[in-house]
């Protein structure tokens, strides 16, 4: 068969460096269970290498996830050889003390996430393309310092004890450091998609609050130790429920700050300085679209999990109660948008409402409300 006549159009675009990163990716994963394998069981082994294929597609549609796959993973397996199994070491290592051990490497990310957001800021004031192009490059390190004081932290917890061991997805420190994460990669993503970089001074506003948050939730209440996963969470479900959700949540999130930019653009300021109305509107839509299948993901997941952990999928927890919340409210929100035809200034505040909405069952229920998740309280 020629190959012009293969199933698989797609595959005919992919170049030699496209196969290499794959090749890489399933090598690494492959190297990950010859090496991890003792640990992991047939789910976490079917995640491993589902992983390597996920972001060997998102490399080979978005060429910056490639160097920031390839920078993570060398970064973190030298942070790794460094160790050399001593846990102590962090301490006493130059390169884990200041700048690779999972708590550095989180305070890098968020040193480099304020950075970026006055950056921005003086880009989209001064009109300084300069300063809005050092904002998008200190956005993309501080991205790769937090997956890079996640992959550590992960291998950390093994360090402490093979029953601690743990991916890092399990509290509210590691969930805000995965939603800074999150939030920060679709906001690159619709940078680059749509040509523009003044958005960023809006969408670091929310990341920045989130960083804050985990400064002092870091320093006031100690929460960057790693403790052992309480027995609710010890299950494979965490590993796939969990992702699902924040990228849900930071996708409203960045919605929210996008409708932030539509209403102060349409009232005339910063004229001229931020996307015409019909963008702002589309990312807005693309941005809630991706949040609610994800989020819808999530709460099917979260179901399933439930069923396997309590024996029913669905008690009306206050944390279940308010993901359906949640749900209800964006699914309103692409309804009126899809059936209705709504756009403008509604949608906009809608989303910004929304954003309240999701903070209160992100956070707001661990607070304020008790339940079969209050494994995660303040």
């Amino acid at each position: 068969m020629e190959l012009t006549q293969t199933p698989f159009p797609y595959l005919r675009r992919l170049g030699w460096t496209d196969w290499l990163f794959g090749v890489l990716l399933f090598g690494g994963a492959t190297f990950g269970l010859q090496r991890y394998g003792a640990y992991m069981d047939v789910y976490e082994k079917t995640i491993l290498f589902g992983a390597a294929g996920l972001f060997s597609v998102l490399g080979w549609n978005w060429r910056p996830m490639r160097s920031l796959v390839l920078v993570v993973a060398g970064a973190s397996l030298f942070a790794i050889s460094l160790y050399q199994d001593e846990l102590a070491r962090a301490d006493g290592v130059f390169f884990l003390k200041y700048l690779l051990s999972s708590q550095s490497a989180i305070l890098w990310m968020s040193v480099l996430f304020a950075l970026a957001t006055a950056s921005y800021w003086t880009g989209i004031l001064a009109r300084s393309a300069f300063a809005a192009r050092a904002g998008s490059v200190l956005t993309w390190c501080a991205v790769a310092f937090g997956f890079i004081g996640l992959m550590v932290r992960w291998y950390e917890s093994y360090l402490i004890g093979a029953d601690i061991g743990h991916i890092p997805v399990s509290n509210l420190y590691e969930v805000f450091v995965l939603f800074c994460m999150v939030t920060a990669l679709f906001y690159l993503l619709y940078e680059d998609r749509y040509g523009t970089r003044s958005l960023g001074a809006f969408v670091l506003l929310i990341i920045c609050a989130a960083v804050g948050f985990l400064l002092w939730y870091t320093f006031d209440r100690e929460a960057h130790q790693i403790q052992p996963l309480v027995p609710a969470l010890q299950s494979w479900w965490m590993k796939i429920h969990v992702p699902a959700n924040f990228i849900g949540y930071g996708s409203f999130a960045l919605a929210a700050m996008v409708g932030v930019a539509y209403l102060l653009a349409e009232r005339g300021v910063l004229a001229g300085r931020l996307p015409p109305l019909p963008v702002l509107d589309e990312v807005m839509y693309r941005s809630i679209s991706v949040g609610f299948a994800f989020f819808t993901i999530a709460t099917i997941l979260g179901a399933l999990w439930a069923a396997d952990a309590w024996g029913a999928y669905w008690q009306w927890d206050p944390k279940e109660t308010w993901a359906l919340i949640v749900w209800l409210n964006y699914a309103a929100w692409l309804h009126m948008r899809m059936m209705k035809g709504l756009r403008g200034t509604l949608p906009a505040w809608w989303a910004l409402v929304g954003l309240l909405v999701t903070t209160f069952a992100f956070i707001g229920v661990n607070m304020f409300l008790s339940g079969l998740h209050s494994y995660g309280q303040l």
